[in-house]
């Protein structure tokens, strides 16, 4: 297996040349609206470094072929060199768990302009509504253990990715860097980014772990979110509300500034954000510390 990292706009940019890493993948789009600025930046200096490429758009809802048109237009001279993926998540995404065509629509406009397949990155609980990607798309899996696993060891896991029979690539980490590993070789992650090629994966991929961890606890609050028991300390990239409930609609306890160290007992993913829930002597505080797939801050 190859071990990738995927980063945006707002990730350290020494994150494109990680050392011991092989495969850099970057954001270069969302929407109709949005080219990321660091992007050339951190494939050229990926490229330089020796590291296989990928680049990703984020797809924020609006017409699906439009938006594939934009992520060829700002990408066409990386076609061929780097694999293409959908990023397919609920963070500013109208259409998320409304529209299961949409992913459809995008692959299917961006495979007649270049030949290529997207992977379709997309968090577990959510692969119902890309299913009908998989007979030609390789599956990017988002499933982390817990939220502050800041290594390579892979955790124990066996989660369902049907109707894919395995994944391509496995985000396992999105706490301090978001960390991947990847299903096939070298030679097949250039293959897969070149027109109409099928490039074959591991069946049943190896999953280990040095230490055996023990059972997460979790439970349903009112609103219907699930919670997940984990201690661990945050610490606010800047300046993020902390409210009495864990919603952007929940009152504003106050303003965290830059540098804050949060000690939290759980985490949630709802609403396309990862929220944290800090025990407090009257009760508890909520806060966000990921949107979509960038983090607002780092973990210890």
């Amino acid at each position: 297996m190859l071990k990738a990292v995927d980063v945006y706009s707002g990730s350290p940019r020494s994150f494109a040349t990680q050392e011991g890493t092989d495969i850099t993948i970057v954001k270069a789009t969302q929407g109709t609206y949005y080219v990321n600025p660091e992007c050339d930046k951190d494939y050229q200096a990926a490229k330089k470094a020796g590291k296989l490429l990928g680049i990703y758009h984020y797809a924020g809802g609006g017409d699906a072929v439009a938006e594939a048109d934009c992520f060829y237009n700002n990408t066409k001279n990386y076609v061929g060199e780097a694999v293409p993926a959908l990023d397919w998540e609920s963070y500013q995404n109208s259409k998320f768990g409304k529209d299961l065509n949409w992913c459809r629509k995008f692959v299917d406009r961006y495979h007649e302009l270049t030949g290529v397949w997207c992977l379709i990155y997309v968090q577990q609980s959510a692969i119902a509504q890309v299913a009908n990607c998989a007979k030609d798309c390789g599956l990017w899996v988002a499933w982390y253990a817990n939220m502050n696993w800041t290594s390579w060891t892979l955790p124990a896991a066996n989660f369902n990715i049907a109707p894919w029979p395995t994944y391509t690539i496995w985000q396992f980490t999105g706490g301090d860097m978001d960390r991947n590993v990847v299903n096939t070789t070298r030679e097949g992650w250039k293959k897969l980014a070149k027109p109409n090629v099928d490039v074959k994966v591991t069946a049943k991929p190896v999953i280990t772990e040095t230490k055996p961890r023990p059972e997460v606890k979790k439970w349903v609050d009112d609103l219907g979110d699930v919670w997940y028991s984990e201690k661990g300390t945050f610490v606010t990239g800047g300046a993020i509300n902390l409210r009495y409930g864990a919603r952007t609609s929940s009152k504003i306890i106050a303003q965290l500034p830059a540098g804050t160290e949060v000690k939290y007992d759980a985490y949630s993913r709802h609403g396309g954000y990862v929220w944290i829930r800090q025990p407090r002597s009257n009760g508890y505080g909520y806060l966000v510390c990921r949107a979509g797939n960038e983090p607002w801050g780092t973990f210890k």
